[in-house]
């Protein structure tokens, strides 16, 4: 009895190995390009985008190999190419601000900036929403709001005042302190 016919293995590993690479490549450009915002202001419909997305490239990974083993070969994959990728971006700064983009200002001086607010796939609204969470009436007493890479929306006070918010650890890196 072979591997194949015990573990039901139906293709060759590398086959869904670089299907896998070349679907996480495309669709990693596909994100940027398109500029969907990070998970930290993903809205209802950045979320059935993920969804969609997620089960549209399942066949183009896999191929006729829906295997359990073929499955975990396209998620190991996966998630080394998402290691390989943090740990390059992490050497490359130029890489990794074409990965991940750089910080936009949203507010300036009490001021929104409706332009760049429109580039970063904001809404007024939503920027309206974390002064609000940020314990801030309206944008004129913030002196400057702005939308880091990770998703999540800074604001710095007009005048002297302290502002204490929440600050949520998204990942912790092995070895980091």
């Amino acid at each position: 009895m072979s591997v194949s016919e015990v573990f039901g293995v139906h293709a060759p590993f590398f086959p869904i190995i670089y299907r896998t690479a070349i679907v996480y490549v495309v669709i990693v450009i596909g994100l940027r390009v398109t500029g969907n915002r990070q998970l930290g202001q993903m809205t209802p419909l950045d979320l059935v985008l993920i969804l969609l997305i997620a089960n549209a490239v399942q066949n183009a990974m896999v191929g006729t190999d829906v295997s359990i083993f073929g499955g975990l070969t396209a998620a190991v994959t996966l998630l080394v190419l998402n290691r390989v990728t943090g740990a390059v971006t992490d050497r490359v700064p130029m890489l990794r601000r074409a990965l991940e983009g750089d910080a936009v200002l949203l507010i300036n001086n009490g001021a929104l900036l409706e332009d760049h607010i429109r580039r970063a796939g904001l809404s007024n609204e939503l920027v309206l929403q974390s002064i609000r969470e940020h314990g801030f009436e309206d944008e004129t007493k913030v002196h400057l709001a702005v939308l880091e890479i990770d998703g999540t929306i800074s604001i710095v006070p007009s005048g002297t005042g302290t502002v204490r918010t929440r600050h949520r650890v998204r990942a912790v890196r092995p070895g980091g302190n």
